[in-house]
């Protein structure tokens, strides 16, 4: 495997510390804060109340970015692996991830929404064409993967529409099986080191 290549994949393997970094910052939560109900915006809210406060605001914020970054990085670096559409589908996740921090929600309420809403249409969508991207070659992995589109794609559209009813549990249900399953494709990229080269049919 390619430098290059090696360093994307490696770079998907880390990405749960995204989920450890999530409840790093929700642990330290001044006032009440519900994985289940409150969504991850909140840890990124940078202005404190009396009764909320997220003290531990700038790690949230600076994982969006960061991991994004390690996303869109890792996505073009993996580029012939992954396939034309979900290379742009994860470049697009990580632009998108990386503009939600710098945007926090108390600050840019609207320019936060347009920031973080793309990602919650493209990464559904790549898990999908990385499934039928490795279905030959990795049709357990691929047959997961797929599973992983519909339930991230089911936890984006019951986010968008429930309101604020357990809007933390559909928020994470939407973003946390993608970071799994692309850390699972990670460490099969780098147990597999001949390149995928059929497209997406």
């Amino acid at each position: 495997m390619p430098t290059a290549s090696r360093w994307g994949a490696l770079a998907l393997v880390a990405r749960p510390l995204y989920i450890a970094t999530e409840i790093f910052v929700a642990a330290a939560v001044i006032g009440d804060y519900s994985l289940l109900a409150d969504t991850v915006s909140r840890l990124g809210e940078s202005g404190c109340a009396p009764d909320y406060c997220s003290v531990r605001h700038a790690w949230m914020n600076g994982s969006f970015v960061a991991f994004g970054l390690l996303l869109a990085g890792s996505a073009v670096t993996l580029s012939r692996r992954l396939g034309p559409w979900a290379t742009g589908l994860l470049v697009v996740s990580g632009l998108s991830s990386v503009a939600t921090g710098l945007t926090p929600q108390d600050q840019h309420p609207t320019a936060h929404v347009i920031a973080a809403t793309p990602l919650f249409v493209a990464q559904p969508a790549a898990l999908v064409a990385l499934a039928f991207r490795i279905r030959d070659e990795q049709p357990i992995l691929a047959r997961v993967m797929l599973g992983g589109g519909v339930v991230t794609g089911a936890g984006a559209a019951a986010f968008i529409l429930a309101g604020d009813e357990y809007a933390g549990l559909f928020e994470r249900l939407a973003l946390w099986p993608v970071v799994i399953l692309l850390s699972a494709y990670g460490v099969r990229a780098l147990r597999r080191p001949v390149p995928v080269t059929r497209e997406v049919s």
